[in-house]
């Protein structure tokens, strides 16, 4: 009897190669190579906007990332990706269309496409790497940005409160919306997996830190992260269909203190700990509404 040796498969590309610009500390990058290893063979077709993301790619004819990447308008990632989905399906192609966006170009000037976008349940996913700021143009304020960080545009401090953008996802009965922490790979690893599992428009929120627009250090990200967690500034949940509330990790107590004072952005007038603190319990109240409120989970 003889044996036939069974063809080897090539890796793939990675999602994102070596030597890429990003900075070190890059929330960005973290998520890339994790949403990489949840893809594994299957590649994806990536719309970037005006961001950091794309300042990644590099210049042309070379790319950091090893996938068919559109470079698109800060306001229209999600318009370009609606295009590119529909010729697929048209053509039975069978790849993801990820937009993979900044937050100026999701809370602020894209808001408008994402909003047709998701309200025309297009079949894409969308995932926004929040790092709270204008971080490829010099540290404005976006949205995004909290009240009390100091940026570029706001030397005394931001004196508005940051958009809650998954709300507003959650507002348009999307039937997946979920944020992520790349302080929890698990729970990241999963909602990336029922992400690209679903159907519809789906939307992911993670929280990037930013060494550069932080002020903190590049080897603290991951903890940063696990700080905002902890202390409840930023909750780890997902919504289904717009009114099923899952909390995934709850705030464990952490005090505030040992998120803020880790970055020097935090040194506005307006970032007094008690009164975010103040904010962050009715952020909670809300969710926790939202919980009792819904449809069960199951």
């Amino acid at each position: 009897m003889t044996t036939q040796a069974m063809p080897m498969t090539a890796h793939p590309d990675p999602l994102l190669r070596p030597g890429n610009t990003n900075c070190a500390g890059c929330g960005m990058s973290l998520g890339l190579h994790w949403i990489d290893e949840i893809l594994g063979s299957e590649r994806p077709y990536l719309v970037i906007p005006a961001c950091c993301g794309i300042v990644t790619a590099g210049a042309y004819p070379t790319s950091a990332y090893g996938v068919p990447t559109a470079a698109a308008t800060f306001a229209s990632a999600a318009s370009y990706a609606t295009g590119i989905a529909t010729v697929a399906a048209l053509n039975n192609e069978h790849h993801p269309v990820i937009c993979w966006t900044g937050d100026g170009g999701t809370y602020d000037i894209g808001l408008a496409t994402l909003s047709a976008a998701a309200e025309r349940n297009e079949d894409i996913l969308y995932i926004c790497y929040d790092n709270e700021i204008y971080g490829n143009t010099g540290g404005q304020r976006s949205s995004a940005t909290p009240e009390g960080v100091v940026t570029t545009t706001t030397p005394r401090g931001k004196g508005e409160r940051k958009k809650n953008m998954m709300a507003i996802m959650a507002a348009h009965r999307v039937p997946y919306a979920a944020t992520l922490s790349v302080a929890h790979r698990e729970d990241f690893l999963r909602k990336v997996r029922t992400a690209l599992s679903t159907k519809g428009f789906r939307f992911l929120l993670m929280l990037s830190p930013c060494p550069t627009g932080w002020k903190s250090e590049p080897d603290q990200s991951v903890e940063l992260i696990r700080a905002a967690v902890g202390c409840g500034i930023f909750p780890v949940f997902e919504v289904f269909d717009g009114d099923r509330y899952v909390i995934n990790v709850p705030r464990d107590g952490t005090p505030i203190e040992d998120y803020v004072e880790k970055q020097r952005r935090y040194s506005g007038l307006a970032a007094d700990p008690s009164r975010l603190r103040a904010q962050i319990d009715d952020q909670w109240r809300m969710l926790e509404r939202m919980i009792h409120s819904g449809r069960p989970h199951v």
